[in-house]
């Protein structure tokens, strides 16, 4: 190669490098640079799982989930209305970081393993367990009561894992969203449903021809915001979020915003909220 021609070929490799280098220090900015000249934080949210995700007759958000979604537009971008709502069933909250939907999963989403070989789990803020509610006139208070039963879950959630690994001989039928699967528990179409805990203690008290029979069933979980794999720099600012919401007493105020009204005093709140110490 002549020095003449060595000269454009340098240029070119000078500016190819510099597109180079330009495009990782963009992409090094991270997520949360992305998101604040967005101006919104997109948060997938449950549109049917009250009081903890759901659109009321208003159209408007509303829940556990919610109110802590609210907050943290607030502390990341300076109001509680920068949030772009993405609605999610249970199945395609992994679906919506994966496509890049949405930036958080706030939807009532259990830590699993199976689930965090997939997306980013932050620290928790909040217990739960599983539940099966069931008629009142004919209450399953015991899992061997369900052998060769028809039980109601919802696909993707971890009662639908749960007992398809721990109970083959218990028939499953399985609903997307929540709204069908209490709707064929009130038609009879299985002797039970199985779901969290924390959301048929509510359901439970609205129709009092049901009860939780079963209210713990298999190990204490816990709730957790998720965000896509790799995400490290926003996963680090919702660690630190969730730590600094917990000490300042945050969801407390959650709880007897969205929580209390409905349960009333037939939950402990310590069976909920975490203390900052169980954050360790």
């Amino acid at each position: 190669m002549t020095r003449k021609s060595f000269v454009p070929f340098l240029t070119l490799f000078i500016l190819a490098l510099t597109l180079v280098i330009a495009t990782t220090s963009l992409k090094a900015a991270g997520e949360l640079d992305k998101i604040k000249a967005a101006g919104k934080i997109r948060i997938a949210v449950f549109s049917d799982k009250p009081p903890f995700g759901f659109v009321d007759e208003n159209g408007v958000n509303q829940g556990y989930d919610v109110f802590l979604a609210h907050q943290v537009a607030k502390d990341l971008l300076g109001s509680p209305d920068k949030v772009e709502f993405v609605l999610v069933e249970a199945a395609s909250r992994i679906q919506v970081l994966t496509a890049d939907k949405a930036d958080l999963v706030l939807s009532n989403f259990t830590v699993t393993p199976e689930r965090a070989e997939q997306v980013d789990f932050a620290k928790p803020y909040m217990k739960v367990a599983l539940g099966v509610a069931s008629p009142k006139s004919a209450p399953i208070t015991d899992v061997k009561q369900l052998a060769g039963k028809t039980l109601i879950v919802n696909k993707g959630t971890t009662a639908d894992a749960y007992f398809t690994k721990n109970h083959p001989e218990v028939k499953l039928l399985k609903f997307d969203q929540n709204t069908e699967s209490f709707n064929a528990l009130r038609d009879g179409r299985g002797v039970g449903l199985a779901h969290d805990n924390t959301l048929l203690f509510a359901w439970v008290k609205d129709n009092p021809d049901f009860v939780t029979g079963i209210d713990l069933l298999g190990d204490l979980d816990v709730i957790a915001p998720a965000v896509k794999k790799g995400n490290g720099e926003l996963l680090s600012w919702v660690n630190d979020e969730i730590v600094k919401l917990t000490a300042d007493g945050f969801f407390e105020k959650d709880y007897q915003a969205t929580l209390l009204p409905v349960y009333g005093d037939t939950v402990d709140p310590k069976s909920v909220l975490l203390t900052s110490e169980e954050l360790k």
